[in-house]
């Protein structure tokens, strides 16, 4: 019986000790027992879009879509992840070789590099951004 009262006793303290290991940064428990809290990377500088697209031309626009004229927007912090977006307009030319026009899209930088692009739409900010050329 006494047996089984210290092992019933080791197996409580044990599992109190353990639980010890999973306080967060806010628990009423001594500082060396609680976890780090993540250290939060610093936001990052606002991109050289100019830059940026003139060097990653081809990550934006098709090389056979011959782009001219291209024009960039003042980046935005990104809403849904850490970089920036901006918006980069250029006359196009289709595979067939025929005039696209003024093509609007969004790009989105992070680490100075272009991660993403996507078509401009109607409900986006580039209709009334204000552009300057690369």
């Amino acid at each position: 019986m006494l047996r089984i009262i210290a092992r019933a006793a080791l197996l409580a303290g044990a599992l109190a000790l353990g639980a010890c290991g999973f306080a967060d940064s806010r628990a009423p428990v001594p500082e060396f027992m609680r976890m780090k809290e993540t250290e939060q990377a610093p936001p990052e500088p606002p991109p050289d879009v100019k830059r940026v697209v003139r060097e990653q031309i081809d990550v934006v626009f098709l090389n056979t879509s011959y782009p001219r004229e291209v024009h960039v927007a003042p980046p935005h912090r990104e809403v849904r992840g850490p970089g920036w977006t901006a918006c980069v307009r250029a006359q196009l030319t289709s595979a067939t070789g025929t005039a696209l026009g003024n093509q609007t899209y969004i790009v989105t930088i992070t680490g100075g590099k272009v991660i993403d692009r996507r078509r401009a739409e109607a409900d986006d900010i580039c209709g009334s951004e204000v552009y300057e050329p690369i």
